[in-house]
């Protein structure tokens, strides 16, 4: 996952992009860049780290212009630590383009060959996103009737997009002296949502992964770019939309509304938050099949996602809710830090335990999912090291067995601690008396019952089923490989990129011809 963010407004866009940023933050912590345009001139800095660290006063000042893209950074392909990757990317023909991509493309190593050897077009690094910008680009020059763009040919052009990439793709993308355009892959596999502000000078746009870009910023939410639709905004504030693909299949990703989402987001029309509440009642009926209630002292979240889902689950055990764990926010999510050994590193830094909520209890611990089992393991043994009598252990979600290739970074069967073992074998590989996981169904009527309008989803990571039916054994074996060797370079890349940042200026003078 990444957070992306882009915004046609009638002021200065540095600050507005800065600030979606922040709130987009938990969706990618390695790198950042925001991308502004004045005139038919880009502005870019991006850099590797937390938004607030790659943007200072002077970035902000270099950083001109009305309208303007952003991105925060999670790896999922290439590598985690090649500060080159991080976004917005660039390419100069036609026209000028900026992009920034939320997801990860299934075909983009044979896309990257097309681009040589059809479209004579270099890539340079090994993020997908570059190809896919590629792609756009040769796009927009096939679809351009000369050289003006308007709405017709970018989206006769994302039209083109469509028919060769395949993959989970949420994109913004500026076009030097044209416009922003904004699209999502005909499955919405991740999202992107549109909204609108009335200022003193006319209206103004927003796009962003996540609907809390927008309510923090007073922007107003109009609603989600549709699976296959385009968005046009020109630079004049004029809004266009449309369908851009003939097959569209709603699936959006169920890990969204598991784990990657915020709460307080509505993506397609459901509510986070909301789902998270029928995930701990759907949740509390699977317990009360296993565990005697009355086994049962507290119930304690592991925080912060989960929390909703265990404030239910109490409610409807009848069982009493507290708060166990106490949060450094000053550490990053660990599901998303690259490095299994930093993960486990962080464990004990990000969390403490309020040892008298554990003292001589039977605690009921709830976490959202169970990926690798790292961090779940060190949570039991706190828990026990606290004092608690026993320890059960319950999952908002099923077991994660297979890998996601669509922008979650799960990509090895063999770190996935489900793979193989039954559930009676997890609770025990992580030191749990027991082990509750909801079941797959009940997690997906909790998120249906918000919207009943989508009724599929992508749960490729608990069933194993990829909507895009491109998928095999050969493939992911082959993203595990890849993922072998980029992990074998961490330690001096991490190294000799931590300070790397870049700063762009281009002239795009494509459009004052």
């Amino acid at each position: 996952m990444c957070g992306i963010i882009g915004v046609v407004a009638t002021s200065p866009v540095n600050q507005l992009l800065y600030d979606g940023l922040m709130v987009l933050q938990h969706r990618g912590q390695d790198a950042a860049g925001i991308a502004t345009a004045e005139g038919n001139t880009f502005h870019m800095h991006k850099g590797p780290g937390l938004v607030r660290d790659v943007f200072r006063t002077r970035n902000m000042r270099a950083l001109p212009g009305n309208w303007g893209i952003g991105h925060c950074r999670y790896p999922t392909a290439g590598s985690a630590w090649n500060y080159a990757e991080a976004q917005p990317f660039y390419v100069n023909s036609p026209f000028g383009i900026m992009l920034a991509h939320n997801g990860n493309l299934t075909n983009a190593p044979m896309l990257k060959e097309q681009m040589f050897v059809q479209d004579r077009r270099h890539v340079n690094t090994n993020s997908d996103s570059e190809v896919l910008l590629n792609v756009l680009a040769h796009e927009l020059a096939a679809a351009a009737p000369g050289i003006r763009l308007d709405a017709a040919a970018v989206f006769k052009a994302v039209e083109g997009v469509h028919r060769r990439v395949k993959g989970a793709y949420a994109v913004v993308a500026m076009i030097a002296g044209v416009g922003l355009v904004a699209f999502r892959d005909p499955y919405g596999i991740r999202p992107l949502v549109l909204g609108r502000n009335e200022s003193e000078g006319g209206t103004e746009w927003m796009v962003a992964s996540e609907s809390v870009a927008m309510d923090t910023q007073g922007f107003e939410v109009v609603g989600d770019v549709a699976p296959g639709e385009a968005v046009f905004i020109d630079l004049e504030r004029n809004l266009s939309r449309a369908p851009c693909s003939l097959q569209v299949t709603p699936a959006p990703c169920i890990f969204e509304y598991v784990y990657l989402a915020r709460p307080d987001s509505v993506l397609d029309g459901i509510s986070v938050y909301e789902t998270r509440l029928n995930m701990g009642e759907k949740l509390a009926a699977k317990v009360r099949q296993t565990i005697d209630p009355a086994e049962i002292d507290v119930v304690i979240p592991i925080p912060d996602s989960s929390r909703p889902s265990a404030m239910q689950l109490a409610e409807a055990l009848g069982i009493p809710y507290r708060e166990g764990f106490v949060k450094n926010r000053y550490i990053g999510r660990t599901f998303i830090m690259p490095g299994q050994a930093t993960r486990k590193k962080s464990v004990r830094q990000k969390l403490n335990t309020v040892a008298q909520e554990f003292k001589g209890k039977r605690v009921m611990l709830v976490d959202d999912s169970i990926v690798r089992g790292t961090t779940s393991r060190e949570i039991v043994e706190m828990a026990r090291a606290a004092g608690a009598l026993k320890v059960y252990f319950a999952s908002a979600s099923p077991p994660v067995r297979f890998p996601n290739v669509y922008g979650i970074d799960m990509p090895t069967r063999g770190e996935l601690i489900a793979t193989g073992r039954t559930d009676a074998e997890i609770a025990q590989v992580i030191g749990a008396d027991a082990l509750v996981y909801q079941d797959l169904e009940a997690m997906k009527e909790s998120v249906t019952q918000c919207n009943p309008a989508i009724t599929r989803f992508d749960a490729s990571c608990f069933d194993g089923i990829y909507v895009t039916g491109d998928i095999d054994a050969a493939y992911l074996d082959g993203v595990e490989q890849n993922r072998g060797k980029h992990d074998s370079k961490k330690t001096s890349e991490d190294d000799s990129n931590e300070s790397q940042q870049v700063e762009l200026t281009v002239v795009a003078t494509a459009s004052d011809l």
